[in-house]
Formats: structure tokens, C-alpha cells, sequence
């Protein structure tokens, strides 16, 4: 993990042509402290550092966010829907895997596996008789690091605001942004 010197912080701060002042509100922090640190007079928490580099990275162009990468068209199902159905729209959207959507509010997920190994005739159970755990969820103001690490572990990421599904982000769309 590579940590920025304080030499570092100033010569990047000044090459993006940013105040002391300017830096330490888009990080959060004070003035003072940014001129602290860059003196070297002061050696701030990870979680300080981190923020100011995100700050630095951001006003760079180089963040890459949620709202950036995600379909703001959900293709998903209720609970309450048919397997058949939500079969049919796998089908139709070209798609392995659905999200499950009750009011707005992320339940669950259904995928082919789901649905062959509850095996037997189950196209006119619900859904939610044959769904998974829910995809995890972020913020439309998540990095593309947040994300890819959820994406290490899950297919998918629903991006929610203010607790309603905004958004879905897949493994395919960050190799996208990538390449």
C-alpha cells in the first residue's frame, strides 16, 4: 500500500492548483492541519490521510463513483411474482440473475442456479419461495475501490438513496471502466 510523503501531498496539492484551504474542505479537515501535515509536523490517522487523498483524487478527475458506473434501469421482480415470470424476464433481458425489489427497497435476488436447484414444478410459486440473500448496497457516492471489493464476493451491487433502489452496478460494468 503505497502512503503519500508529506512532500508528496504539497506537490500534488499545488500541481492541481488547490489552496491549502480549498484541499482541507473538499477532505474535510482543517486548514491548519493540512499545513501541518505537508510541514510533517504532524502524522495524521490512516483514516485522515485517506480522505485527503480521496479529496486530491477527485478534484484530479480520477474518482471514479457509483453514480458513474451504474444502470439506473433495474430490471428486478417482487417477491410476489411467479418463478416462471421472473424466468421469462431473465430471458428477455439476457440476464443470469435479478435483483429482488419490494417497494423500492432491495429483498432479495434470483438467479437460473436458484431456480434449478429448487427443482421440480415451481413456475407458479413466488419468487421469494426460491430467492437469495439481496445483493449488497452503496451509495451513489461510492469509489470504484468500494465497489470492486464488494464485487470480489457478489455478482451484482444495488445502489440505493435514501433507502429506494436508484441503480445496479455488475462485475461487467467495472471490467468496462477498467479496459
Amino acid at each position: 500500500m503505497y502512503l503519500p510523503t508529506p512532500q508528496d501531498l504539497r506537490e500534488r496539492r499545488n500541481a492541481l492548483g488547490l489552496t491549502q484551504s480549498e484541499l482541507a474542505e473538499r477532505a474535510g479537515v482543517s486548514q491548519p492541519l493540512i499545513a501541518r501535515i505537508e510541514g510533517g509536523d504532524v502524522d495524521p490517522r490512516l483514516s485522515t490521510l485517506r480522505h485527503i487523498v480521496e479529496a486530491l483524487d477527485e478534484a484530479a478527475g480520477d474518482v471514479v463513483r457509483g453514480r458513474d458506473l451504474m444502470h439506473e434501469a433495474v430490471v428486478s421482480v417482487a417477491p410476489s411474482d411467479r418463478v416462471h415470470d421472473a424466468v421469462e424476464r431473465m430471458q428477455e433481458a439476457g440476464y443470469s440473475q435479478l435483483p429482488v425489489i419490494a417497494d423500492g427497497v432491495p429483498v432479495g435476488s434470483i438467479s437460473e442456479g436458484d431456480v434449478v436447484h429448487a427443482g421440480g414444478d415451481i413456475g407458479d410459486d413466488p419468487v421469494r419461495a426460491v430467492m437469495s440473500e439481496s445483493f449488497p448496497t452503496v451509495s451513489p457516492d461510492a469509489t470504484l475501490e468500494e465497489i470492486s471489493s464488494l464485487l470480489d464476493h457478489y455478482t451484482a451491487v444495488i445502489v440505493t438513496e435514501d433507502g429506494d433502489t436508484v441503480g445496479i452496478i455488475t462485475q461487467a460494468d467495472v471490467a468496462a471502466q477498467i479496459s
